[in-house]
């Protein structure tokens, strides 16, 4: 379900609860129970509890149709679950703290306008005033390597490019936290390398990243804590080096065995 990186997802499932989480509080740990979403008398995703610490990066691995992509959906709040709660800090969250998190598809979506009018949007829409939105978006620019191309239309980038500026106008509100849904699959090596450098410079800074990749290599290299999904359910959630080492559920160990799940 693509949409703009850095637009604030829609309300998950109200909590039975009159706090709310404020723009000031952390929006981690982030939990889940009872989370559910069908479609008529299919269940997609099946999810008694989840818990996603502050540190780190969370890869989320499985095979096709396991659910990943559903689930990074239901946190992120583009969708709404059939049944369960999604807290950010023990609370539900409201708008201002909702703006501390963003996303990146596998597609980039590129607004119709410049390559430095796509990340000024994306810092306008949070509220950074004309001034300090043109210093930022200049800075940007440098970082990620588009000074060059700063008022190319950002469609006419190679999709490589694309990827990398969606990565950068998703980071450059500074979230607590990000989604990242396979962003790499449809790169070449090059521009996959660049995408993980800029997410390990991101899990530096503090940035919480939540990844879905079917690459167990990207997994490796990047995730500190793994979770395992097999037709819709949590069949493991533990820490990156147990995982490789000694799975703990058959689904797990037939995957990175390169066995074909079904």
């Amino acid at each position: 379900m693509p949409s703009l990186a850095f637009l604030p997802p829609f309300a998950s499932t109200p909590l039975a609860r009159t706090e709310v989480l404020t723009s000031h509080q952390s929006l981690l740990p982030l939990t889940a129970e009872g989370l559910t979403f069908r479609t008529g008398d299919r269940v997609l995703v099946d999810i008694e509890t989840l818990s996603i610490g502050s540190s780190g990066a969370t890869m989320i691995l499985g095979p096709n149709g396991a659910g990943k992509s559903l689930l990074i959906q239901l946190l992120h709040g583009l969708i709404v679950p059939t049944t369960g709660r999604i807290s950010f800090g023990g609370r539900p969250i409201d708008t201002a703290a909702r703006k501390r998190q963003a996303m990146v598809f596998q597609r980039p979506v590129m607004l119709r306008r410049s390559v430095a009018s796509n990340l000024g949007f994306a810092l306008k829409a949070q509220g950074v005033g004309r001034a300090e939105r043109a210093e930022r978006t200049a800075r940007l620019l440098v970082e990620g390597g588009f000074e060059k191309v700063a008022d190319q239309p950002a469609r006419t980038l190679s999709g490589g490019e694309q990827q990398r500026l969606a990565m950068l106008r998703a980071l450059s509100t500074e979230p607590e936290l990000v989604f990242l849904d396979e962003p790499t699959s449809s790169l070449d090596p090059q521009s996959t390398l660049a995408i993980e450098e800029m997410v390990a410079r991101a899990v530096k800074r503090g940035v919480k990243v939540v990844m879905v990749t079917h690459d167990i290599g990207q997994a490796r290299r990047l995730g500190h804590e793994m979770i395992f999904m097999h037709h819709g359910r949590l069949t493991e959630q533990t820490p990156a080096a147990n995982f490789f080492d000694q799975p703990e559920s058959a689904p797990a160990r037939d995957f990175l065995a390169g066995q074909i799940l079904t």
